[in-house]
């Protein structure tokens, strides 16, 4: 609500905490606003505006300072695993003073660089939603001073200040409105009204909500029609947008399931990566005091080195790379689903929502009001209008009652061809078609009216050329109609014959009552018969007359009523299907929006959101009188909440996240940002958005459509599903590497000439096995195709592990099968441990024999990964070829490594004959049926 200055005689410097008598001006009258802020309609003298800018501050909002770029690189560093990493790497360089452990130490830190640099960029565009508020607030600005007309600077307004409105200006900062002629304000970005507010200056009730604050001029609202003055009573931070300003920066960014799933798999990576180290550090001094004579100190010194192989191996360095690959792959695929994704993990949660809420106007409706009943008093049955839209395409058909079955119209009733031309020569809007497209051009209820004529066969544009105009009473919103004179022209156009009438079109209630002749009781169940179905209804009335000119009286009875129009902005058809799928994939879909309980239950109820008999929609002020407990049960039973405020939108959210809720949130306007920030994905329109709703979420849609929201949720589901697949493949290596490594050091012999402990792999061969083959062999799981039962199924739990008992069960399976066959190898390819003294050269091939056993073990466990389920044979061999471009890809990698010089150097890597090729593929192949057999008696036990 809007807020005033201090009633104090010394007005606070800034916009402070409101009480609530200061939060009514829309409640008083404007002598008392006027009497209140010390100011007159000639406006304020500029000494005293030049006063009050010093003690309130600029008409400016706050604007809040992002995070630095080192702010931003150290959340990047600051991660356990990264601790890990680095700590092993400068061990590594203090434990070996020389050329090997600087190497080892070089290749661990760069790997480090490397993830804080992939993290750095995916977070350098912080959000900038408050700035966009900002934005919202006009330049100039025409206001009274002393009388006279001046143009200022917005952020010179203060509090008393009379403003100028005119068609196409946006307001500088709240205003009581004084005098207004058909003055219209398009307040969807604060109110959620899908059409524009009608401005009266007479006040309204003080516990009005902030769409019937008809008597108020919001900051940063467009007006767009008829003229207007008002007394600016709060700028800046106090104003409506001000608060939503405050609330935004209030609310908080969450953790989305990925990253929170991610952090815990990370701190317990780190647990089992320093007890296997501690344990490790343990046997092997204990083994090397007892084996070389060696004093604690040296013992553990040349033992270390084992720690820091160890931690090389068992962390994924290359968890954070694919992770962040795979999702940007689904960044690409749903951006071809019109879904922009702002930030990374928001890919991966909208696939984790288990409750969508979402606006109503643009998004779960087309925005485009449609005449959909006409209804005349000489006729009981009602005619359907048929089609949705602007487009004036849709059949007229005759129904016998309320919501029954209707018959195709032959021909139009002359009673409902009249109401329809009198409709049409009462507005001022036209229908244009542009490029292909309907769009109306003024008020959206009058371009209405002109689209039910068309499809009635009627030419609005003929209709008016052949009638004039020879006066108008604009609608005001104190008077609830407006009524225009025309002169027929006779001739054959329609409607002929020579005269004048006075047309009236208006809200029912207040069109009858200057009718005569009529039933008022049967026009009221006929009105409340459409209000139910969540129809806006307009009523039609004409009377003849030989005036010239028109005035207020002229329209005060006489009146003969032609009939009711009802109205509606029509639900799209894909969001019909698309809550459908929505609630198939145990997805609940909440809409919540800024427009009257009655029209919000119809759409509702035709979009499947209710289906319990006598289920209303839930108003705005029973949020606002409800407790927190309260709260969260009308927000997990109910499914439709209607004359919502910002404040509303975001206990919901708050709500819904109490009750353990994923939440996504959608909308296009200012009202909307605070709750897109609160949730755990925000989904902002980039048609009709506002820039602040944009920045403040986390995917964008171009298409403005409910419809994609369901596509981007399959889409995420799949992301997650690999991403899974991806750890499921990952894992096993990293826990298999740290097990060779083990195994090496309780039973390997040392190295009597070097004292050094004879290991099955270097540290930096344990790298390029998790850098380049893992990675380059994870990543094409990211291309896979979506499980048949994705949406299917319900989300998962919110708290559900990443690691699930089976994936870890799989990984330990994986990792022993790995493990045995690496060591196996290497063993027979030194030729036993008998020898105490191996020479470097056999060292090296045994080495570079159990890498490639490890790498041919991937590949074939690569294929089982594809459907961590399903039966390797069953699925479609060629429908991911990516998949068969890594598998070469890592192939030809590897016969670099061992072959190519270079890397020789490098890794210490040495050639091997085709021989060797043949053991490790057959080594590594036993993996095939081994993980069928597991599959298959993990079917048959979930069966």
């Amino acid at each position: 609500m809007a807020r005033s200055p201090s009633p104090n005689p010394t007005p606070q410097p800034t916009a402070g905490p409101a009480t609530p008598a200061e939060t009514s001006w829309h409640g008083r009258t404007v002598e008392e606003v006027m009497r209140h802020l010390e100011t007159s309609r000639d406006g304020l003298h500029h000494d005293e505006a030049r006063r009050r800018l010093e003690k309130h501050g600029p008409n400016e909002l706050p604007r809040a300072k992002g995070d630095t770029p080192l702010k931003i690189l150290w959340r990047q560093i600051n991660n356990a695993l990264i601790w890990v990493l680095i700590g092993s790497g400068g061990v590594a360089m203090a434990a070996q003073p020389n050329a090997e452990g600087m190497k080892n130490g070089l290749v661990i830190l760069g790997v480090v660089i490397l993830n804080s640099i992939i993290g750095f960029v995916q977070e350098y565009r912080a959000g900038q939603a408050i700035q966009a508020l900002a934005q919202m607030v006009p330049e100039l600005v025409n206001v009274l001073r002393s009388g006279r007309q001046v143009s200022l600077p917005a952020p010179e307004i203060v509090p008393g200040d009379v403003v100028l409105l005119a068609s196409g200006d946006r307001v500088p900062a709240d205003l009581r409105l004084i005098e207004v002629k058909g003055l219209q304000a398009e307040e969807a970005a604060l109110t959620g009204e899908s059409v524009p507010a009608r401005k009266q200056s007479n006040p309204v009730a003080h516990d009005a909500g902030l769409g019937d604050r008809l008597s108020m001029g919001f900051g940063g609202t467009m007006i767009t029609a008829g003229t207007g003055t008002g007394v600016v009573v709060t700028t800046g931070a106090g104003t409506e947008l001000g608060r939503i300003s405050q609330m935004l920066g209030q609310a908080t960014d969450l953790e989305t399931p990925l990253t929170r799933a991610l952090g815990v798999i990370g701190r317990w990576i780190t647990l089992g990566i320093v007890a296997i180290a501690l344990v490790m550090l343990g046997v092997g001094v204990a083994r090397d005091m007892a084996t070389t004579g060696d004093g604690l100190w040296t013992a553990l010194r040349e033992t270390v080195i084992f720690a820091i192989a160890l931690a090389v191996g068992a962390i994924p360095e290359g968890l954070p790379a694919i992770v962040t690959i795979a999702l940007a792959i689904g960044v690409r695929r749903m951006a071809k689903r019109r879904a922009v994704i702002r930030k990374l993990p928001a890919v991966e949660t909208l696939g984790s929502t288990t409750v969508i809420c979402t606006d109503k106007t643009g998004t779960l409706t087309r925005n485009e009001m449609t005449v959909q009943a006409l209804w005349t008093p000489d006729d009981s049955a009602e005619i359907r209008v048929g089609g949705i839209g602007y487009a004036p395409e849709g059949e007229l058909s005759r129904a016998a009652d309320g919501e029954d079955g209707a018959e195709p119209l032959g021909e139009l009733p002359e009673p409902a061809r009249e109401m329809l031309l009198a409709g049409v020569l009462c507005t001022d809007a036209a229908l244009v078609r542009e490029e292909g497209r309907w769009t109306i051009s003024g008020d959206p209820t009058e371009g209405a009216l002109l689209v039910a004529a068309r499809k009635a066969g009627i030419d609005p544009e003929r209709v008016k050329a052949e009638h004039r105009r020879l006066d108008a009473i604009p609608f005001e919103s104190e008077h609830q109609f407006m009524a225009t004179l025309v002169e027929r022209s006779g001739g054959e156009g329609e409607g002929g014959g020579r005269g004048r009438r006075v047309l009236m079109k208006g809200a029912p209630e207040v069109v009858v009552e200057r009718c005569e002749g009529i039933d008022a009781e049967a026009v009221r169940d006929r009105v409340h018969d459409m209000a139910r179905r969540g129809m806006r209804v307009l009523a039609v009335a004409a009377k003849e007359t030989d005036k010239g000119e028109i005035d207020h009286a002229d329209a005060e009875g006489g009146f003969r009523l032609l009939g009711l129009e009802g109205m509606i902005d029509p639900p799209r058809e894909e969001a019909i299907e698309a809550v459908r799928r929505c609630h198939a994939a145990g997805i609940e879909v909440k809409m919540i929006t800024g427009d009257h309980a009655e029209t919000a239950a119809a759409i509702g109820r035709q979009l499947g959101l209710i289906d319990r008999e006598g289920e209303d929609a839930v108003t705005g002020r029973r949020l606002a009188e409800a407790s927190d407990e309260q709260l969260r049960a009308i927000a997990e039973e109910s499914s439709v909440f209607a004359r919502v405020a910002p404040e509303h939108k975001l206990r919901l959210v708050k709500a819904l996240q109490a009750e353990r809720h994923v939440v996504a949130m959608t909308g296009d306007g200012v009202n909307d940002a605070p709750a897109l920030k609160q949730s755990n994905i925000g989904v902002a329109m980039g048609i009709t958005g506002t820039a602040v709703s944009k920045e403040s979420a986390d995917i964008v849609l171009t298409d403005d459509n409910f419809a994609t929201i369901a596509a981007a949720v399959e889409e995420g589901r799949r992301v997650y599903d690999n991403l899974v697949k991806s750890l499921a493949f990952v894992l096993p290596t990293n826990l298999g590497l740290a097990l060779v490594l083990l195994f090496a050091v309780a039973f390997f012999p040392f190295v009597p000439e070097t004292g050094d402990l004879l290991l099955p792999l270097s540290p930096v061969q344990l790298l390029w096995i998790n850098l380049v083959a893992a990675v380059a062999l994870a990543l094409p799981l990211a291309f896979e195709l979506p499980e048949p039962d994705v949406m299917d199924r319900p989300p998962r739990a919110p708290d559900a592990p990443v690691l699930s008992p089976f994936v870890l069960m799989r990984t330990g399976l994986v990792a022993l099968l790995m493990t045995a066959g690496a060591v196996a190898v290497f063993v027979l390819r030194l030729g036993g441990l008998g020898d105490a003294s191996p020479s470097a050269e056999r060292v090296a091939e045994a080495q570079t024999a159990a890498v490639t056993t490890i790498i041919l073990f991937q590949i074939f466990y690569l294929l089982h990964c594809r459907s961590l389920m399903g039966p390797l044979l069953n699925a479609d061999i060629f429908r991911n070829r990516i998949l068969f471009a890594g598998i070469a890809a890592v192939l030809a990698l590897q016969a670099l490594f061992i072959y190519a010089p270079p890397l020789q150097a490098v890794f210490g890597s040495a050639p091997l004959e085709p021989v060797s090729y043949a053991i490790s593929a057959g080594v590594a192949a036993s993996i095939l049926p081994i993980i069928s057999l597991e599959k298959m008696i993990r079917r048959r036990w979930h069966e």
